[in-house]
């Protein structure tokens, strides 16, 4: 039984992890303070929200720096002709460039570029996420069943076209509302940390209609929890700026789970 101290301070922490993941998405060089989303081709082409002439091919990315133009990379200043090299899948580098960091990425196999600027609108206006009240009853157990081998599984993402792979270490088998369900998981971040990717019956009314993102971690025995009270947009929810990946087709609740973030107020109901 839950009891009111309990609850009281299961809302506590959960405000406080809140609290702090809008902080990292509006921080000066977050997510919402990016400004545009340039695919770089052979061709340079220069960028109103960013210096220089931008191009990548087979050695990876360059930029020519006009006189008077200078980034910071790793700390150095680097002017002229800079080559940024092959940028890894789903990897990334920051160069700063005044109060501005200039984002060059590689996302679903083509090479970007994305600028962030502390004075975005959309970040300085920024009042927060949405998200229903927590309750310990959308934290639940299951238990991670890792795959013989990863399965490598394509999905779409938030950019018409664009395709994302991720080699699938496993899923999560759990029940919820009384009825036994199962997750394809992705890797996470941090070391042993998973990620679930998920719609449910409250997609595209209460919550972003795209996707929603759960962290996860297994321990030992392959035993996990699933708070669903954090269930997070990821940021294409809040700009069309972003290639957030979609959750493949089994990971589509028929549920609907009043849990974790809702649609950002800068979306709408969509």
């Amino acid at each position: 039984m839950t009891t009111a101290e309990d609850l009281d301070t299961f809302t506590a922490d959960w405000a406080q992890w809140h609290r702090h993941k809008d902080a990292l998405l509006a921080a000066p060089h977050g997510f919402l303070a990016v400004t545009g989303l340039h695919w770089l081709s052979g061709e340079p082409q220069r960028f109103p929200d960013a210096p220089g002439s931008w191009s990548t091919g087979p050695d990876g990315v360059v930029v020519d720096l006009a006189d008077g133009e200078e980034l910071l990379v790793a700390g150095a200043p680097a002017r002229g002709r800079h080559a940024f090299g092959v940028v890894p899948e789903r990897g990334g580098v920051l160069a700063g460039w005044g109060e501005a960091v200039i984002e060059v990425a590689r996302r679903g196999g083509h090479d970007i570029v994305r600028p962030r600027h502390p004075d975005n609108p959309l970040r300085t206006a920024f009042a927060g996420t949405p998200a229903y009240p927590p309750h310990p009853r959308w934290r639940v157990t299951g238990r991670y069943v890792p795959f013989d081998a990863p399965r490598p599984t394509t999905v779409g993402a938030a950019v018409d076209g664009l395709e994302h792979v991720y080699d699938a270490p496993g899923r999560i088998e759990f029940e919820l509302a009384g009825r036994p369900f199962a997750l394809t998981a992705f890797p996470g971040h941090g070391p042993g940390e998973l990620m679930v990717l998920f719609t449910d019956a409250t997609s595209g009314v209460t919550t972003y209609a795209a996707n929603r993102s759960l962290r996860v971690t297994p321990d030992a025995d392959g035993a996990v929890v699933l708070d669903f009270n954090r269930a997070t947009n990821l940021p294409c929810a809040y700009t069309d700026l972003a290639t957030c990946p979609l959750p493949p087709a089994e990971n589509r609740l028929p549920i609907a789970v009043e849990a974790g973030e809702q649609t950002p107020s800068e979306r709408g109901i969509r």
